[in-house]
């Protein structure tokens, strides 16, 4: 038989603690302010403001006309999209209407939410591992195990659920009671929900009524905007890829189950895309790997009603340096390492 972690061993420390390598005071990136004064990548100059202004145009062209359709306008991105500052971005994108969905891994999730709840993220791994303190931080765990917890019990979506924790400012903890009587209602996963919750706030001792999680900036938390203006924001994590597994607090049943409705509600959006846009950002693995799927499940439903999911426009940004020409050569050889970059494979097959 495996033996199995006792997370409850572990010690954790207050998130004021932590030293922090990105602050809300250095991503003062807006939509109508394209740059900043120091620019060390030489990223205003004119030539190379052109070279990307050439780049981006297609993509902005596609958007126009995908809104003008009222298709699916698509957004998915990976963590560094959050960390670079571009959250605020993003929602004054969607506020604004040029994007229907937003979807992210779970380090997106949890940088958003630091940069609502303190202004700071993105801790030092190496120096932390060597320690023993990477990803022990009560609050992020705590509060976003507990956001999840509440919405698996709520019907709620993973994304959603850590919105509405910004949006509120709190969490609001139901008696035992009453959980306790959840858990022999009809609807059996809303059953399993509560059971799952009873279990972690009796293990913890977390009292019931409202927890107070006052959030200063959170006009970075894309999350709650997203939940706010309407429009879903997806959360697709990995088991065990997160900070927040370290927790005891952590519970696979309530990660499922949020992620789940995710994953569905992310499939719908692309059962939409006839006609629109697929824009993937700095997501090597996550992206590629869900849009794969849930695209062959649309293709799937739409071929039995006699339409389709063919004639959309996708769109590919990431800074890897490829060794092989995908567009010109096809797919690489399996005794070739470009065969395993996966966005490359997924996306052009």
């Amino acid at each position: 038989m495996n033996r199995r972690f006792d997370r409850g061993r572990l010690e954790f420390f207050p998130l004021s603690q932590r030293t922090n390598r990105v602050f809300v005071e250095d991503l003062s990136w807006t939509l109508r302010d394209p740059g900043r004064e120091n620019d060390p990548g030489g990223r205003n100059e004119p030539e190379a403001r052109m070279r990307v202004e050439r780049r981006v145009a297609p993509i902005v062209e596609a958007l126009r006309a995908a809104r003008r359709r009222g298709a699916a306008r698509i957004l998915a991105f990976g963590a560094h999209t959050i960390k670079n500052g571009m959250g605020p971005v993003i929602a004054a994108l969607v506020e604004a209407g040029w994007f229907t969905h937003c979807a992210t891994n779970g380090a997106g999730i949890i940088h958003d939410w630091e940069l609502a709840y303190q202004g700071a993220t993105s801790e030092h791994v190496k120096e932390n591992v060597a320690r023993g303190r990477f990803g022990m931080w009560e609050e992020t765990a705590t509060y976003l195990n507990l956001a999840i917890l509440l919405g698996a019990y709520a019907g709620n979506g993973y994304g959603e659920s850590v919105g509405r924790l910004v949006q509120l400012d709190g969490l609001e903890i139901p008696d035992e009671s009453s959980l306790d009587a959840a858990r022999s209602a009809d609807d059996l996963e809303r059953a399993a929900a509560a059971a799952d919750l009873l279990s972690v706030v009796r293990r913890l001792k977390i009292g019931s009524g409202a927890i107070e999680v006052k959030h200063r900036h959170r006009e970075f938390g894309l999350q709650a905007a997203a939940l706010r203006l309407g429009v879903p924001y997806t959360a697709h994590p990995m088991f065990g890829h997160d900070i927040i597994y370290t927790h005891p607090a952590n519970c696979g049943a309530a990660i499922g189950r949020t992620a789940e409705r995710d994953f569905l509600s992310f499939v719908s959006a692309i059962t939409g895309l006839e006609g629109g846009v697929y824009l993937s950002v700095g997501s090597a693995v996550m992206s590629p790997m869900i849009f794969e799927k849930s695209l062959s499940m649309a293709r799937n439903l739409r071929s039995r009603q006699g339409r389709s999911v063919e004639d959309f426009d996708l769109f590919v940004v990431d800074l890897a340096s490829l060794g092989w020409d995908w567009s010109r050569d096809g797919e690489p050889p399996p005794d070739d390492p470009a065969y395993y970059i996966r966005f490359c494979k997924s996306f052009s097959r």
